[in-house]
């Protein structure tokens, strides 16, 4: 009950610090709202537990490493992923908690099973999660995954929507079909008591709207896609008893109605807003364009996740 109590008031505090509001909202201020506001939640009761040592294990892509461009445009690690940041909620109320990150920039579901991009001991990260869940039965407490946007990442650059749509389309399948084997793997290893929860996807596509006509179809398109894309994800995390972290709805990714003013770009419907204040999609070069997340759009993926935790 008390942990429980300790994460509903570190969401609801993230919560009203990650809002976006039709008043000018600019990151700095964004980020300086949701750091007073961890600070506040932070002091919220801890759950006394004894220092028995448990694990959180992040699996996933860049996002589960928190990439972020660095000032030269180069896509690096940072300790300011989701992971990180859902770690330091959790280790309030379970000071023995480690966090454990597998992770891969660039991963995708055939590389997540058959390895390809990192370099791992038991030759991909899916064996190495195996390996590392049956060195610490019992011992594991949570399990986080995001994996499947770099899927169909290599049709989305298509020039003509149309090809977008068809290519996207065809790899559904194939992703699907992996992400069963991942999460049948993963379960089988884990045991039916591990929380595990994934992740569904924002859509940094969005950022196209701000390119005229051609650019608000491209990004309505888009968002039509990975509405069912996540629907498909979303199914397979749920059947292997895992929750879902709404990263899509944190992102306000399907509200084109509302209307957000973004100082330096102007008013935007409120999901192009998210992602341009969320991401480095709107940056200008060198670090941007860029779909990973900044800081506090780490931050709102971890209260997804904190959010699907406590519910």
């Amino acid at each position: 009950m008390r942990r429980t109590a300790t994460l509903a008031a570190l969401a609801t505090a993230v919560v009203a610090a990650t809002t976006l509001t039709t008043a000018a909202t600019t990151p700095a201020s964004t980020a300086a709202t949701a750091t007073a506001t961890l600070a506040s939640a932070a002091r919220a009761p801890a759950r006394h537990t004894s220092p028995r040592t448990s694990y959180y294990l992040a699996l996933g892509d860049s996002l589960s490493r928190g990439v972020q461009p660095d000032p030269a445009g180069a896509s690096l690690p940072t300790q300011q992923g989701y992971p990180n940041q859902l770690y330091a909620a959790l280790h309030l109320g379970d000071p023995g908690l480690r966090l454990v990150k597998l992770g891969c920039s660039g991963e995708t579901t055939h590389t997540m099973i058959d390895g390809g991009i990192c370099s791992y001991p038991a030759g991909s990260q899916l064996a190495e999660a195996v390996r590392f869940l049956r060195a610490h039965r019992g011992q594991v407490s949570l399990i986080t995954i995001d994996i499947g946007a770099n899927d169909p990442d290599s049709c989305i650059s298509r020039p003509s929507i149309g090809a977008v749509a068809s290519c996207v389309t065809k790899s559904f399948p194939e992703t699907v079909a992996n992400l069963t084997k991942i999460m049948s793997t993963i379960r089988g290893a884990a045991g039916r008591q591990v929380r595990i929860i994934g992740m569904n996807y924002y859509v940094p596509a969005l950022a196209e709207w701000r390119n005229g006509f051609a650019g608000q179809e491209l990004a309505r398109l888009s968002e039509r896609l990975v509405v069912v894309y996540n629907g498909l994800l979303d199914s397979v995390y749920q059947q292997f008893g895992a929750r879902v972290a709404n990263v899509f709805g944190a992102f306000h990714s399907g509200d084109f109605t509302d209307q957000v003013r973004v100082p330096g770009i102007g008013t935007l419907p409120r999901n192009v807003a998210a992602v341009c204040l969320w991401t480095w999609e709107c940056a200008p070069a060198p670090r941007g364009p860029n779909e990973h997340a900044r800081a506090i759009g780490y931050g709102v993926i971890a209260l997804a996740f904190l959010l699907a935790d406590v519910g």
